[in-house]
């Protein structure tokens, strides 16, 4: 069932809508936080251009007057092949923050990975999706120069009932984002990180000149971290481990050495290296290197359900979403996200109907069309 906004004067009908429309809620700063990328934004166009290049080519006279769009990511079912990215101050949008994006990807059965950079905590998270025990939630972690206060965020996060953690491995030092840059980016005296600043005091200051957020990496996060610490990260709890930030199928091949269980394909949503390749454009050789060992996700440039089934056909075992749901977060809290979640299934279906396609696992590259060089 769709859930609308109960917004009068316009009711979004697409992601890009939400996007149009959530300007007029954000203030200029944190909409510049959540829009931009690296530099001169290469990576972040590309990533929505890559869908764009990649055609459909339709079967016909399939049975499709029963679709199936259900499947499982590490064991967990999903509705939907679909997960909300790791996202940072998600306060900044709506007052409820994450807790809204939690609740709306628990009701409708998608996954949500949780930030180590939240403005709610760990445990608040957790307990506001407590009818859905069966939710699928995941914890984002960045490997601290303090590994005591990263142990500290892992156990946490086992301890309140996360399903793995998501280690996002594309940061080593943060990757410049000249609009922080400019609005010399920071967080409004009442908004903190809800877990660092209690388990150790840091969080996000103003910085003259620069970015609070990119001095904050350069002082907290470790640059130093390689394969052999995800043997240590993983005596830390019993939880699975995604790796977060891979692009090269060699690296791919190594994380699953090293006891991924997961690989999510991503450039950081462009706001890391710009000029880097587009995940989608990736995905293919990440597949075919870890030959069905551990599923692969896709992350970036998600705007349509159309987009999710050329992901599925090149291989993906789903999708992660990151800014539509700030905008719909911006617009409506929580009604908003489930809204746009609502959408994005809604085009799928169709998407899948008019494919010839009547569950997941029909979907194969047959139905592509690869661009030409």
């Amino acid at each position: 069932m769709t859930v609308v906004p109960n917004d009068h004067r316009f009711q979004p009908i697409n992601l890009f809508e939400y996007e149009k429309l959530a300007k007029e809620h954000l203030s200029q700063m944190t909409l510049d936080y959540y829009s931009s990328g690296a530099w001169d934004e290469i990576t972040l166009r590309d990533n929505r251009a890559a869908f764009e290049r990649l055609k459909l080519r339709p079967r016909v006279l399939v049975d499709v007057s029963d679709r199936n769009l259900t499947t499982s990511i590490l064991g967990q079912p999903l509705q939907l092949p679909l997960l909300i990215a790791p996202m940072a101050f998600q306060c900044l949008a709506h007052p409820d923050g994450e807790i809204a994006t939690a609740l709306a990807a628990a009701s409708a059965g998608v996954g949500m990975v949780l930030s180590t950079m939240a403005t709610k905590s760990i445990e608040e998270v957790a307990s506001a999706s407590d009818n859905f025990p069966d939710s699928l939630r995941w914890f984002q972690l960045y490997i601290h120069k303090d590994r005591g206060l990263t142990r500290a965020l892992v156990e946490k996060a086992y301890k309140a009932g996360y399903k793995a953690l998501c280690l996002t491995v594309d940061a080593p030092v943060l990757g410049q984002r000249e609009r922080d840059r400019r609005n010399e980016f920071a967080l409004p005296s009442d908004l903190h990180l809800a877990n660092l600043a209690t388990i150790s005091g840091v969080d996000i200051s103003h910085e003259k000149g620069e970015s609070g957020l990119f001095t904050y990496f350069a002082q907290q996060l470790n640059p130093a971290v390689t394969w052999d610490d995800l043997e240590w990260l993983q005596s830390l709890s019993p939880l699975p481990l995604v790796i977060k930030g891979i692009l090269w199928g060699d690296d791919a091949v190594r994380a699953v050495e090293y006891g991924a269980k997961a690989i999510v394909v991503s450039n950081h949503g462009g706001r890391q290296l710009d000029g880097a390749i587009a995940s989608l454009d990736a995905l293919t050789e990440i597949v075919a290197a870890v030959d069905g060992k551990v599923e692969v996700l896709l992350d970036g440039g998600i705007r349509r359900g159309t987009d999710i089934l050329k992901a599925l056909a090149l291989g993906a075992k789903a999708v992660l979403i990151g800014r539509p749901i700030l905008w719909g977060l911006a617009v409506a809290g929580q009604v908003g996200v489930s809204h746009v979640i609502s959408l994005l299934q809604d085009e799928l279906n169709l998407g899948m109907a008019l494919s010839g396609c009547a569950k997941l696992q029909d979907i194969d590259p047959n139905l592509l069309t690869l661009p030409r060089p």
